[in-house]
């Protein structure tokens, strides 16, 4: 049985975005006893080389009026983002594209996006009354933008029915490894991984949320104090002496955290500790204990109580399931 999935291209897309997935899906083949059926093709509205963000051409194996019509297996839409003098993201949609998408998803057993290509399907009405991830950076556009829609930042994937969202860049190869799964079970998509050197599949309940990752904030007081604070997260860290170091008020330092960051210095102080705790359970043999004191937790049972409420899930079982391999 053929698995047609149809990737969509057009000018400007993000090319990680376009050439991960096949990557993750031609390595399928040499895992299987028999045959995947898979056949990945790139289809644009014209045979012309498209130019992606990167400025690389990608050239389309087929267009969108010979692919129309066809039973399509998986469409794949990428997405394409511009980011401002301020550094803040913003995603692009072209009603063209949205147009073709809805057409060639009306023909299409299931219906994917990588990264802002969210914003696409969204546009489509493919998203409304279904819950569904982005970027982060570009998550508050897509709620504002498309309100029918449940816009869910934190997960590196999410599978609604039919329909899958995934988050941002390289989450694409955990999507296509999802994907996989589905298609032919959890040990395939296993060596697949492990053919890709990805350590580990990371499961859709992994957040996106990386506190070193973020962008530095607008303002060098502020990133001035994030600094701080990533650099002493075993110490209490209260709001008093966070305001102090920054020589502005409690009330100033709370305004100013909520505009930048979007969170209280508090709920900033706890998603660094999480972060790091997070790191050391998959990368040491640290006792939970040892954890706990290192990260700024104080007790074990604070620590498993923050990563129920971050990540929805307990240290245990995060080092279970997210363990490097060695």
């Amino acid at each position: 049985m053929e698995r047609l999935i149809v990737i969509v291209l057009f000018t400007g897309v993000d090319l990680l975005d376009v050439t991960g997935p096949p990557e993750v899906f031609a390595l399928t083949q040499p895992e299987m006893d028999t045959d995947t059926g898979y056949r990945v093709v790139l289809a644009a509205e014209t045979p012309d080389p498209v130019t992606t963000a990167a400025g690389v051409r990608v050239l389309p194996d087929t267009t969108f009026d010979a692919i129309t019509g066809h039973r399509i297996d998986t469409l794949l839409v990428p997405g394409s983002v511009r980011v401002d003098d301020r550094r803040r993201a913003q995603a692009l949609t072209d009603d063209a594209v949205v147009a073709r998408v809805k057409a060639l998803a009306a023909t299409t057993r299931r219906v994917t996006s990588v990264c802002v290509g969210a914003h696409l399907l969204a546009a489509a009405g493919l998203l409304d009354g279904r819950r569904a991830t982005t970027h982060w950076s570009t998550a508050a556009q897509l709620a504002a933008d498309h309100p029918d829609v449940t816009v869910d930042a934190d997960p590196i994937f999410i599978r609604d029915g039919d329909v899958w969202t995934g988050a941002g860049i390289s989450s694409c190869l955990d999507l296509a490894l999802a994907l996989v799964a589905d298609d032919f079970g959890e040990q395939v998509a296993l060596r697949v991984a492990r053919q890709l050197v990805m350590f580990l599949k990371r499961s859709s309940g992994q957040s996106q949320f990386s506190v070193p990752t973020e962008p530095a904030a607008t303002t060098r007081r502020i990133d001035d104090v994030r600094q701080y604070i990533m650099g002493n997260l075993q110490r209490p860290l209260t709001v008093p002496e966070l305001a102090e170091y920054a020589h502005i008020s409690e009330r100033q330092l709370t305004r100013i955290f909520a505009a930048e960051l979007g969170c209280t210095p508090a709920t900033y102080v706890e998603s660094a500790r999480v972060e790091l705790a997070r790191n050391q359970l998959e990368s040491t043999d640290a006792t939970l204990e040892r954890i706990a004191t290192t990260c700024g937790f104080g007790t074990t049972a604070t620590l498993v109580r923050a990563f129920r409420r971050k990540l929805n899930t307990t240290p245990t079982e995060y080092r279970n399931g997210f363990r490097y391999s060695r």
